[in-house]
């Protein structure tokens, strides 16, 4: 039976801040992912971030089929915090162990600073609402973890950093205006690593939670006048999750069919599955 860990990788302040909000914890989100593409699969989450937790050892780890890293409100360049360095280590290790990784946001951060890249903060800003301009690279036309995904295409978005320097093992697949590195794919001699900086995992209901819980960043870094224009939008994006196909909905958000179809928002996720979960069953 296949044995998945997902690694919340937020401290637990942020995850009961979340509580207090009304935001799904992140790795319920890609727990329903599993059950959906990965049937029967045993699921276990483990909180990185909290310094009480050990980390497992190689042969805890080597129980598990894959590795899932969920998004997170640490700052990866931040090294020097135990509870960013102990997240680093962890992922190193995973590679070195062929274990296969999937991750979204911090997860494609972690992946690129794993096996021996860079980022930095985006001298942009933050990056949010969804992207309406990501296209693949000519490598990610021909890559699996990208197979089948229209190009362009738009897909969910919430963070401040990005990866300013790819590893000599990574693969550039995915690239968007704001922010370049949109999806990797990291092959080592032992492990992958495959993510994206967008969130195949959020749905409209879900991330007008997650908004409406960042209404005061999103008010004081300039993109609403109010706290309660933040909540209207969202209000939105919870219309646009009840009626998906309405056009009134979509033109005044600018959302079509590759955010709104769950078969195209979350293929990379089940491309991962396919090319790097099964065959190791």
């Amino acid at each position: 039976m296949p044995n998945v860990l997902i690694v919340n990788g937020y401290p637990r302040a942020s995850r009961e801040s979340f509580e207090r909000e009304g935001v799904t914890p992140p790795h319920y989100l890609y727990q329903r992912l599993v059950e959906r593409y990965l049937p029967g699969a045993e699921v276990q989450a483990y909180f990185v971030a909290d310094p009480e937790n050990p980390l497992p050892t190689d042969a805890e780890l080597k129980r598990f089929s894959a590795v899932i890293w969920t998004g997170s409100d640490q700052t990866i360049y931040h090294d020097h915090k135990p509870e960013v360095a102990r997240q680093i280590t962890l992922a190193k290790r995973l590679l070195s162990l062929g274990i296969p990784q999937f991750g979204s946001c911090w997860g494609a951060q972690m992946a690129a600073v794993a096996a021996g890249g860079e980022a930095a903060k985006n001298p942009k800003g933050r990056e949010w609402g969804f992207a309406k301009d990501l296209t693949l690279t000519e490598a990610g036309k021909d890559h699996p973890l990208t197979e089948g995904k229209p190009d362009p295409y738009q897909g969910f978005e919430m963070h401040l950093d990005e990866v300013t320097r790819l590893p000599e093992t990574a693969t550039l697949l995915a690239t968007g205006s704001h922010t370049r590195v949109q999806a990797i794919a990291v092959e080592t001699e032992t492990g992958s690593f495959w993510a994206t900086q967008y969130h195949p995992e959020y749905d409209p209901l879900q991330y007008a939670k997650l908004l409406a819980a960042r209404k005061e960043a999103m008010v004081r870094e300039g993109f609403f006048p109010s706290e309660e224009a933040v909540l209207a939008y969202a209000r939105d994006l919870e219309a646009l999750a009840e009626r998906p196909k309405d056009r009134t909905l979509r033109k005044k958000l600018g959302a079509d069919d590759t955010l709104l179809e769950p078969a195209i928002r979350e293929r990379e996720f089940k491309n991962w599955i396919a090319y790097r979960v099964l065959p190791r069953l």
